[in-house]
């Protein structure tokens, strides 16, 4: 994509979506950054100079539209990258319906309240929705039911979407990373009891040249579906 793209992005505070958000930067494209509250909008905005921000809690993404009339959404979109997430492991026997529905409404529902707030500008743009899922979007292990049914979910949501959006020149893409080093993964191996090597797992940076790569395609060509696995 060439030239002064503009990139809305969740999740740019850390991981994957720090490393998108700042090759981004670097390269000067328009970026509007996502943050859960005022606070953390005014720290991406110092982080990023001359980046917007868009305020909103995706865990309740029944207020994201009463936080959203109370801003001025960007005019013009070319991406939506999708990268927020949580995850909070536990049998099935165990998790409550707050833990279920914490994860489902961040990791499922707000991307599905986001995307309809900006499709209007996507197609004008001839745009790109690009959803952050995870190897537990594709197959469901113990101890992750709530996390892998948010991510089956959200390829569910992005297939429909492409075949929804196609006729309208949006393309939409769901990049499957594997356990990547980041906040999220140390969280996870100490829900499981594990030591984190942070070398063991996939550098943020790698995915983010995936997801580079999916969205700087010519518009003759669209990535649906993307797994990276760690290389060792």
């Amino acid at each position: 994509m060439a030239g002064m793209a503009t990139h809305v992005i969740t999740g740019a505070g850390s991981g994957i979506g720090a490393a998108v958000a700042r090759r981004l930067h670097a390269r000067g494209d328009d970026l509007v950054l996502h943050a859960r509250d005022a606070g953390r909008a005014k720290e991406l905005a110092a982080e990023y100079p001359g980046a917007s921000t868009l305020v909103g809690d995706l865990a309740d993404p029944d207020k994201l539209s009463w936080a959203f009339s109370h801003q001025s959404l960007p005019d013009r979109v070319d991406t939506l990258l999708h990268i927020a997430g949580v995850v909070d492991l536990g049998p099935v026997g165990e998790l409550t319906p707050k833990t279920w529905r914490h994860q489902l409404n961040v990791n499922l529902v707000a991307p599905a309240e986001l995307t309809r707030h900006l499709l209007p500008q996507l197609r004008l743009s001839g745009g790109h929705v690009l959803f952050v899922n995870s190897g537990a979007g594709l197959r469901a292990s113990a101890d992750w039911s709530a996390y892998a049914a948010s991510k089956h979910g959200l390829k569910a949501l992005a297939d429909s979407l492409r075949q929804e959006e196609h006729p309208n020149g949006v393309r939409v893409t769901s990049v499957y990373p594997g356990r990547t080093a980041s906040p999220m993964q140390a969280k996870v191996h100490q829900q499981e009891g594990k030591a984190y090597d942070a070398a063991q797992w996939i550098d943020p940076e790698s995915v983010a040249t995936t997801i580079l790569m999916a969205i700087d395609l010519p518009g003759d060509a669209e990535v649906n579906d993307l797994t990276v696995r760690p290389g060792r």
